[in-house]
């Protein structure tokens, strides 16, 4: 991450095809692989970059929530790293690199620049989140104080989406497998349908009874003389993927309308499914508001996000000493986004 915000070098090494032979991620695989990897990566991205350590300012790190292991490892190298080359250290909420990803906007290198106040739907495989961000009283062009109106009471929407897609024999990542096999799905059949759980009730989420409903019409259908074929897969992944997305959208523009947003920032991994960009993007468009969502790249978990909210963290004074720990269960704080970050 320059100076000025845009993006230097991204690289990510992915994981995905190691643990999609478990149906998840396996935590000591995970920590294992980010250990190897961490320098590699390093390594490539300063090539990529054409830079080298002369041109660091400072050195950030996601300091929680997540798996621990894989947290030890990143905040382990970066205090190491801080600490050889005498260079500030900034740990990073993920839930507040989520966010700022929404800003990593295309073309590459530069950001999308929102109006605030905003709303953000940070969705991924942890967090269903909807959160305020306020302009800051002090320069209204930047994000400001963060309140979180909502979140899920019970399973993600990238943990269902991972749950119904190994229940339909879909594989994973499950997003992108359900994805697919909605868009492979045929004419809807009439008195199909899923439950849209909360739909209206507030601003918290809940998709655990979802998941049941897919589950038992799946299990049903295993008894019957059709079977479960590969047309009823694809309906359902439709229909369960139907069903999400119009929670999602609809609680988003109601919490828009009501928090007087001035656009809506959309960001996690499940911001890459295609379906949810494209309703979300109808909403924001009917109403006149501004979207502001990543690239697909920065959708899932990358340095990029952590660098920006560091960035950010920096401009207004903030630093951690060397005793900066890893904390699996970081909570959401409210507050000004840069000291949250």
């Amino acid at each position: 991450m320059g100076e000025d915000g845009r993006v230097a070098a991204s690289v990510v090494a992915s994981q995905a095809a190691l643990h999609s032979r478990y149906g998840g991620v396996v935590p000591e695989l995970a920590a294992r692989r980010h250990a190897e990897l961490l320098v590699p990566v390093v390594r490539a991205a300063f090539d990529e970059a054409g830079s080298g350590w002369a041109d660091v300012a400072a050195i950030a790190v996601t300091r929680g929530p997540g798996l621990v292991g894989a947290l030890l490892v990143g905040v382990a190298a970066a205090k190491a790293m801080a600490y050889a080359r005498g260079l500030p250290l900034v740990g990073v909420n993920h839930l507040a690199g989520h966010v700022m990803a929404a800003l990593l906007g295309p073309p590459e290198g530069e950001r999308a620049q929102p109006a605030w106040p905003a709303v953000a739907l940070v969705v991924s495989g942890s967090h269903t989140d909807l959160l305020r961000i306020a302009a800051d009283p002090d320069d209204p062009s930047r994000p400001g104080e963060l309140r979180r109106l909502g979140a899920t009471r019970d399973d993600a929407a990238g943990e269902a989406f991972d749950k119904v897609a190994r229940l339909l024999g879909l594989g994973y990542p499950g997003g992108p497998a359900i994805e697919r096999a909605a868009e492979e799905a045929g004419p809807k059949r009439a008195g199909f349908a899923l439950p849209r759980p909360m739909r209206r009730e507030g601003y918290d989420f809940s998709f655990s009874g979802l998941k049941t409903a897919v589950a038992l019409l799946w299990e049903e259908a295993g008894r019957t003389a059709a079977g479960r074929g590969e047309r009823l897969r694809r309906e359902l992944a439709r229909e369960f993927q139907e069903a999400v997305v119009d929670v999602l959208v609809e609680k988003t523009m109601r919490a828009a309308d009501e928090e007087g947003a001035r656009s809506v920032v959309l960001s996690g991994g499940v911001a890459r499914n295609g379906r949810l960009r494209a309703r979300l993007a109808e909403a924001c468009a009917a109403r006149g508001l501004p979207l502001a969502v990543p690239p697909p790249r920065y959708c899932t978990d990358n340095a990029a996000m952590i660098a920006l909210a560091a960035h950010l963290a920096l401009a207004r004074g903030r630093r951690d000493s060397l005793d900066l720990d890893a904390d699996p269960d970081l909570d959401f704080e409210e507050g000004p986004l840069a000291a949250w970050a």
